[in-house]
């Protein structure tokens, strides 16, 4: 296990904000990685990271078990093992910054559009769960998923317009990846990115973890569903912007 007092001054913030964002609060999530790479390598911060998520899926598909949207999840999944194995088989090949560049440049340009588009009408048509646009996405949900641990953005995109009420928004989040998430173990394991240090030091961080996550349903539940859908478009503009600038610095 890690013992180093500095590595918990980042991990633990980073670890808070993972719990927050599985609770609800989607977008906190892709800072966290960075956060905690401040103080190890990414690879580390990702193995650590990755049973803390499972462990933090645990307790979101618990609370939402009965609030998910069954046709998204069968759209999305199938098409996230393909993405996973197209990440697990280009690991070594393609660049980190290159995606999170491209991914933030999405994400900025998506949540900005939605905004002034919902800002300028209160009746915005929602869209449908439909299988093109879901097996592009699932896709790449998967494969950022399983490359950074980041995941989240593709999933918005897709699901956001569609106007979920709030629980099954985040319930069919928290199906999503947990299951993800169990798909990631074995090409985590192959990669070698899973050792005892990393999983023991993982385990110290789960109280920190599950009480973020109980911390962010208990928010969810008591934000209005504007406010919730504004909040989250607003905090996938600024983690957009961040992947941008980590994605621009990176291939500097």
């Amino acid at each position: 296990m890690i013992t180093d007092p500095i590595f918990y001054l980042g991990a633990v913030p980073a670890v808070i904000l993972m719990g927050l964002a599985k609770g609800g609060l989607s977008g906190l999530s892709l800072l966290s990685l960075p956060l905690m790479a401040l103080v190890v390598s990414p690879v580390q911060a990702a193995a650590i990271m990755l049973p803390i998520l499972m462990v933090q899926d645990v307790v979101t598909v618990w609370v939402y078990r009965h609030t998910w949207d069954r046709r998204n999840v069968l759209i999305i999944l199938p098409a996230a093992v393909v993405g996973i194995l197209i990440g697990y088989l280009w690991a070594a090949e393609v660049s980190d910054a290159a995606v999170r560049l491209s991914l933030g440049i999405i994400s900025v340009t998506f949540a900005v559009r939605r905004l002034v588009l919902e800002r300028g009408s209160n009746e915005v048509a929602p869209t449908k769960a439909d299988l093109p646009r879901g097996l592009f996405w699932g896709a790449v949900c998967g494969f950022t998923s399983m490359i950074a641990h980041a995941g989240g953005p593709p999933f918005q995109i897709y699901v956001m317009p569609q106007r979920l009420p709030q629980t099954i928004f985040v319930g069919t989040g928290a199906v999503v990846f947990g299951i993800i998430n169990w798909m990631k173990v074995p090409p985590y394991i192959a990669l070698g990115q899973i050792s005892a240090e990393n999983l023991t030091t993982a385990a110290a961080l789960f109280p920190v973890g599950i009480a973020a996550t109980y911390a962010g349903v208990w928010l969810v539940r008591r934000i209005s569903g504007r406010v919730f859908y504004t909040s989250v478009y607003a905090l996938l503009v600024l983690v957009g912007a961040k992947l941008v600038f980590d994605g621009v610095s990176g291939l500097l």
